[in-house]
């Protein structure tokens, strides 16, 4: 019993593996966008049912009118033979001939004895061949021949008479056989074609709403604004952008309350910095007042990394910014901080970003390298549809399992780095802040020259 539960199972977990690999396949192999989908929802129910309808009509319909035609066609021909049979005078056969020529449309001659032909090969596809054989044999039941091959309009049937002659018959094509089938096929397709061609017009009225609301809501996850977009198309689609519409109000009013907030808070704590800094220099000189000096520059860095992450977070038209002139501007900087600088680009120099948040992005990492290493190299490479640019450096690095903490605002690490040395922990979070907030992101790794990679990748 046990075998049998277990034999049962693994056939389950065969016929389970062979549907996921055929899932599989046909995920691979079915296109991926929601115009193509929707083509093949239309496209191929219509095929199918065309093809079942052929189908039918061929196997039965075209099967059916051709017999009977066959039929008719047979039973005229022998009735010409009981005629011949009956009346074997020459003068008599001259009557059958030009009776099956105004009476029934059908050209005959009578030879005298002789053999038939051998029979010629059968068509694989024609219906006409099998189907006039097979009345013939029922019911005339006499040696015959006959030649339905290729496109002749004429179908010649030989008979052989029991004195020996040979009945010589001549028929059109489509006295016994439906020829005007294609018709029907012709019609069909053509049909198929029109409404095909109704649906795609359709189909593309119904899917350029999505498409707009998907860009509308990609270009919103790039910081871009998005003037012109209104909801439009059908009342499920409407309902979709008038819900986008309204969270994307929400979050941009959410953001200005936020940065007005920090902005204000932010007039405040300087004017009481302003006045500590007036009262110690008043104080003059007095070495018990360093250490208070130095936690009013402590808070006034502090005060510049909170305004520097809210307005990471601000809304910024995209414009162009040439990579030159930032790499121009970071190796400025690392002349001040006394760094080994090395930089290159490749690609379009002009990109399309928010310059002002696409600078402090990679000035955040560039920085981050000018404080713990010597070396440090950047690198721009510029394609289509993506920029990606490497900081490295030779510096300690960080700690594989701390790489994804320090992104995270107000995070320091204790063993590298201190409050003194390192600001708010800011730097970071506000650099992976603005790079997903173009669609893009900020990773961390081991660099070549010994210590960190930070790799950007952003869409262009």
């Amino acid at each position: 019993m046990a075998s049998f539960d277990s034999l049962r199972r693994e056939r389950s977990n065969s016929a389970d593996s062979a549907w996921k690999r055929i899932a599989r396949w046909l995920r691979r192999r079915l296109p991926m966008g929601l115009y193509a989908r929707s083509l093949l929802i239309v496209v191929i129910p219509m095929v199918l049912l065309q093809s079942v309808v052929a189908f039918v009509f061929m196997e039965r319909h075209w099967q059916l009118v051709t017999q009977r035609l066959s039929a008719a066609v047979t039973n005229d021909i022998a009735a010409i033979v009981d005629l011949i049979t009956t009346f074997p005078q020459d003068g008599d056969i001259d009557q059958v001939v030009r009776i099956a020529r105004d009476e029934l449309d059908l050209n005959i001659a009578v030879e005298p004895g002789g053999e038939l032909p051998p029979p010629r090969p059968k068509p694989f596809f024609e219906i006409l061949d099998q189907i006039l054989s097979e009345e013939i044999s029922n019911q005339i039941r006499r040696p015959f021949w006959i030649d339905t091959v290729g496109n002749s309009k004429i179908v010649e049937i030989r008979i052989k008479l029991d004195d020996g002659r040979i009945l010589r018959v001549y028929a059109r094509r489509n006295q016994a056989y439906a020829s005007n089938t294609h018709i029907f096929l012709v019609w069909m397709v053509g049909a198929s074609l029109v409404l095909l061609a109704i649906a795609i017009l359709f189909l593309r009225g119904q899917i350029r709403p999505i498409l707009s609301l998907a860009n509308a809501a990609e270009s919103f996850g790039k910081g871009q604004k998005i003037d012109d977009f209104a909801p439009r198309g059908a009342d499920e689609i409407r309902r979709a952008g008038l819900a986008f519409i309204l969270m994307r109000e929400r979050i941009e009013r959410q953001i200005e309350q936020r940065t007005a907030m920090l902005t204000g808070v932010s007039h405040d704590l300087r004017t009481i910095l302003t006045r500590f800094k007036l009262q110690l220099a008043l104080a003059g000189d007095n070495p018990d007042l360093d250490s208070l000096n130095q936690d009013v520059e402590d808070m006034q860095n502090m005060l510049e990394g909170y305004l520097a992450f809210a307005r990471g977070e601000a809304e910024e038209d995209v414009g162009q910014l040439k990579l030159s002139d930032l790499m121009a501007r970071l190796a400025a900087e690392a002349e001040l901080y006394g760094k080994t600088l090395t930089t290159s680009i490749e690609g379009e120099d002009n990109i399309r970003v928010p310059p002002n948040a696409f600078t402090r992005l990679v000035a955040n990492l560039a920085s981050n390298a000018y404080r713990y290493a010597e070396t440090v190299r950047i690198e721009a490479r510029h394609t289509p549809k993506w920029l990606t640019i490497t900081v490295d450096d030779d510096g300690p690095g960080i700690p594989e399992h701390a790489r994804e903490e320090v992104f995270k605002p107000f995070f320091r690490l204790d063993e590298a780095r201190n409050l003194d040395s390192s600001g708010t922990g800011l730097g970071l979070a506000i650099a992976r802040d603005i790079a997903r907030s173009h669609g893009g992101n900020v990773i961390l790794g081991d660099s070549p020259l010994g210590g960190l990679r930070a790799t950007v990748r952003v869409p262009t």
